[in-house]
């Protein structure tokens, strides 16, 4: 779907390129027919790409890894395209600094930045134990909550937003409806043109001017995937997701 003239999933590269501690960034697609398209644009746009299972995100995380090997691996999922290049580097730059405390950062554990700037970065050891750990389906398909629920066996650390808020289940940026796109492309049209690398105070900042803006799909803050397997979930409990 097109943001500002180019495919919504290239707007988020931008973003991510953006962040000061950025790596070698993968875009790890599946190896299903209808993401042809996908691997086509990276080719044009000279992008890094890989393509894997389409369920098993840990496999295809893994196996994407083990393409471009590096010491960490961060995980930036797709639905996230208003991620802030300034929150990846400070879930980065919290890891680097303390590379012997933690295993696993993430901003998720809890969560407290708004739904849509999950970033989460692991040493390729954790990584690749929790691919060789990791059995339920629910573990597979969403790669890391083997490591984050498993605090026995892996160091996790977390990031928190600044001034000690929690919009996490308040505010939504992240896409799963066709609002969710309605709400991503009007915030870019309104503050692409200015800076095309806005961040989450600014978002926040026009959803205070328009709350218009805010409601187009303000009825969905708070869904997110835990919803669907609360009872195999040991650390998220029915406060951090909602029912739609």
């Amino acid at each position: 779907m097109p943001v500002q003239g180019k495919p919504l999933f290239l707007r988020q590269v931008e973003r991510v390129a953006a962040a000061r501690l950025a790596g070698r960034i993968i875009v790890a697609t599946t190896t299903d027919g209808q993401d042809d398209v996908i691997e086509e644009i990276c080719r044009q746009e000279g992008l890094d790409s890989f393509r894997g299972h389409a369920t098993d995100l840990l496999d295809r995380h893994y196996q994407a890894a083990l393409r471009f090997p590096a010491d960490a691996v961060i995980k930036i999922p797709s639905d996230c395209p208003l991620v802030d290049p300034a929150v990846i580097d400070r879930v980065i730059g919290f890891y680097l600094a303390h590379l012997s405390d933690f295993d696993f950062v993430s901003n998720l554990h809890p969560a407290t930045y708004p739904d849509g700037n999950d970033v989460e970065i692991m040493s390729f050891a954790t990584l690749e134990r929790a691919w060789l750990g990791a059995r339920r389906p629910m573990e597979r398909e969403h790669t890391t909550p083997y490591i984050w629920e498993n605090p026995h066996l892996f160091r996790i650390g977390n990031v928190v937003m600044e001034g000690g808020v929690d919009y996490s289940m308040s505010h939504r940026f992240t896409i799963d409806y066709l609002e969710d796109y309605t709400f991503i492309r009007t915030v870019f049209d309104e503050l692409y043109p200015g800076d095309p690398m806005f961040g989450v105070g600014d978002i926040l900042a026009l959803l205070e001017r328009r709350p218009d803006i805010y409601a187009i799909n303000a009825s969905y803050a708070g869904v997110n995937w835990y919803r669907h397997h609360l009872d195999e979930l040991k650390t998220v409990s029915g406060e951090h997701t909602k029912q739609v």
